[in-house]
């Protein structure tokens, strides 16, 4: 999403050091900093040793998401956040990326302008912002606000921290436990009507899906989502403790070191399988092309008969009970992840997680208050600000906190499903900093209390299906090289052939015809460089286990 990153974000750098930009603002002059490198006020809020509750005064802050696709929603419109507008006086105001997020960040870098904290991938990008000297290190607030500090944990943290030693990083959907969504839903309706067959194996999926498109020609057999990521969950079926992350990668484990994806068999197996699938028209003929909003009427509709994500739920559990008003035995179900004839089933992975979540939030200096905006941050990712951004304000769907600091949910939250789910949607492009460890074990707790039929739909299929179905793969966390280094160019190469690649895969004449692109995409690849990549990614993978390993 962001070719031009390194080189545009590398100039601009230079130009923002030598301007003397590290302020925040062009104009005003850079703060007296103490031996530490922290500002005469930071250092004076320590020695006071004052804490900011959040409330006590109007707090303004301003974000930008650093995403192409990400577009925020006027905050304090839905119920959630406008009740926490109102009740803590916290305003959030965005910083559209227009859909080229990379020019506008490097034009805020170069105007000195930036947001008060910015949303955005760990590792290269982080550590970019962090070298151009424009973040602020969080350190001195962990202890002051100590939701991130407990719930995340110092292993966490210190995974997350920079070649300085310091931290910068606010991790989203952070969990020790495994957690995650991505996996196979399944139309109810359709799979009945079809006589409800075995769906275990790629051998069973692809009989399936032609019977769907036999008795059902105006639904999708099988559905991908945006950016073709069905076809990648379609990746885990072909090996076993494999995720979709070695396509993210373009590397596999293989012992101590990283190889190849475009050598790898086991992706070979599954490009040919989805090429099929494509060319026997049973699969999204618009896989990498089609828009959310695509995606999102077909599954409303019921117009999918298979819906592979890597987070299907997001879209399924709403449309679920829209479906269930007109047909109650309609709706939506998900399945053990499928997988190839003769794998251990329980070793199939449709999904990664890792403990520090997807991504993270950074403080600049531009922030008027950083320590204000961290202790906003804090909140929102402990037990009060989790409780009232996704499930709504306390009284409807939740009402207090149990002895062991969960929300204690009340009747409605089980029987309001659709509307518990709304509040969930409506929020989902506010949840910057989710803390995955408090709010899947809240939810796990109330579900196991339910019958069956009481049961939100997606926190069910979490704790039956998705859940236990996800890859750990915190030790893989930043291993990419900086966009401007001589290995991050290689990347960016290796990513432009592996989408490439995936493109003329699927719209392939023949299965013969996938396994000679995909040697001449290994072949590209390494006179590209992609050993040295490897090789680069091997040691910081490394570096990473002995780490986790606690040397």
């Amino acid at each position: 999403m962001k070719k031009n990153w390194g080189f545009l974000v590398g100039v601009l750098f230079m130009v923002l050091l030598f301007a003397g930009c590290n302020s925040g603002t062009s104009t005003d002059p850079k703060p007296e900093e103490n031996k530490n490198g922290d500002t005469k006020q930071q250092a004076d809020d320590e020695e006071n040793g004052e804490i900011f509750e959040l409330g006590s005064e109007p707090l303004d802050i301003t974000m930008f998401g650093n995403y192409d696709w990400y577009t925020m929603p006027p905050w304090g419109e839905d119920v959630s956040t406008g009740h926490i507008k109102e009740k803590w006086k916290v305003d959030v105001q965005a910083i559209d990326g227009g859909g080229d997020a990379a020019q506008k960040l490097g034009t805020m870098i170069a105007d000195g302008k930036l947001p008060d904290f910015i949303w955005t991938d760990k590792g290269a990008d982080v550590e970019r912002l962090r070298q151009g000297g424009v973040l602020v290190p969080l350190d001195d607030y962990l202890d002051k606000y100590p939701n991130l500090k407990n719930w995340f944990g110092e292993e966490g943290l210190n995974m997350l921290r920079s070649e300085d030693g310091k931290l910068y990083q606010f991790p989203n959907w952070y969990n020790a436990k495994p957690f995650g969504n991505a996996g196979y839903v399944v139309n109810k309706e359709i799979y009945e009507k079809l006589d409800s067959p075995k769906l275990e194996t790629t051998d069973d999926l692809y009989e399936y899906l032609k019977k769907v498109k036999a008795e059902f020609p105006d639904v999708t057999p099988f559905e991908t989502h945006v950016d073709g990521q069905g076809v990648s969950v379609l990746y885990s079926a072909f090996a076993e403790d494999r995720s979709p992350g070695d396509i993210r990668r373009h590397a596999v484990a293989e012992g101590d070191k990283l190889t190849s994806i475009f050598e790898n068999e086991e992706y070979k197996e599954s490009l040919q399988y989805a090429n099929k699938l494509f060319r026997e028209k049973l699969i999204t003929q618009d896989a990498l092309t089609q828009d959310l909003d695509s995606v999102e009427a077909k599954v409303m509709n019921g117009k999918v008969a298979v819906y592979a994500a890597a987070s299907p739920t997001d879209i399924a559990s709403p449309a679920h009970y829209e479906l269930i008003k007109k047909n109650k035995d309609s709706g939506y179900f998900m399945i053990w992840p499928i997988h190839k004839e003769g794998l251990d089933k329980d070793k199939i992975y449709p999904g990664d997680f890792s403990m520090m979540g997807w991504n993270v939030s950074v403080i600049t200096t531009s922030a008027e208050d950083p320590e204000k905006v961290f202790a906003f941050l804090d909140w929102l990712t402990g037990p009060e600000g989790q409780s009232n951004l996704i499930f709504g304000p306390e009284g409807e769907y939740w009402d207090g906190f149990d002895s062991d600091g969960y929300p204690q949910f009340t009747e409605k939250y089980s029987t309001d499903t659709a509307g518990a789910a709304k509040i969930d949607q409506d929020t989902a492009n506010f949840q910057w900093n989710g803390n995955s460890n408090f709010l899947d074990t809240a939810k796990s707790n109330y579900t196991q209390t339910l019958p069956l039929e009481e049961r939100r739909w997606d926190t069910h299929w979490q704790y039956e299906v998705t859940w236990p179905t996800q890859l750990n793969g915190t030790e893989f966390e930043n291993i990419n090289p900086l966009p401007d280094t001589e290995e991050g160019m290689i990347l960016q190469t290796i990513n432009d052939i592996a989408e490439e690649l995936r493109a003329q895969a699927l719209h392939a004449k023949s299965e013969d015809e996938v396994e000679t692109l995909l040697a001449n995409a290994a072949e590209n690849a390494n006179n590209e460089g992609h050993a040295k990549l490897l090789e680069f990614q091997t040691k910081k993978w490394q570096e990473n286990l002995k780490k986790m390993a606690g040397n």
